[in-house]
C-alpha cells in the first residue's frame, strides 16, 4: 500500500526558511514522478516542484524559482522541500503527491494536480510578515 506523510510545516516569519519532508512507503521513487502541490485557502491546488525519482532535472514553478530547493534521499525514501526566502503568500497547505510516469511526463507540461495518483494528507505552512 502507497502512502506519503508529510511533516515539517509551522509558522515562520517572511525571509525565514523552513524544511519539509515527505516520506514514502510501499514503492520505490525511481520510476515515480515525485512532487509538492500547495493550496492556499480559497484558491485551487497548484504545483510547486517536480523531481523524477529516476533523476533529472527538477521542475518548479515560477513563483517559487530560487528560492525553493527540491530533493530526495533515496535510501530513506523520502522527499524533501526546502523553502527559502518565504514570503506570505506561500502560506497554504502543502501536498506531497507520487504518480508513476516516464521521466519525459514529470515537468511542467504534465503538473495538473488531477494527474497525480497518489496524495499525502498535507501540512501547515503558515508565513508571516
Amino acid at each position: 500500500q502507497i502512502q506519503l506523510m508529510e511533516s515539517g510545516g509551522g509558522s515562520v516569519q517572511a525571509g525565514g526558511a523552513l524544511r519539509l519532508s515527505c516520506a514514502a512507503s510501499g514503492f520505490t521513487f525511481g520510476i515515480y514522478c515525485m512532487g509538492w502541490f500547495r493550496q492556499a485557502p480559497g484558491k485551487g491546488r497548484e504545483v510547486v516542484t517536480l523531481l523524477y525519482g529516476g533523476g533529472g532535472r527538477p521542475y518548479y514553478a515560477d513563483s517559487v524559482k530560487g528560492r525553493f530547493t527540491v530533493s530526495q534521499n533515496d535510501a530513506k525514501n523520502t522527499l524533501f522541500l526546502q523553502l527559502n526566502a518565504s514570503r506570505p503568500d506561500d502560506t497554504a497547505t502543502y501536498y506531497c503527491a507520487a504518480d508513476r510516469r516516464s521521466r519525459g511526463a514529470c515537468g511542467g507540461t504534465y503538473s495538473a494536480y488531477d494527474s497525480f495518483t497518489y496524495w499525502g494528507q498535507g501540512i501547515q505552512v503558515t508565513v508571516s510578515s
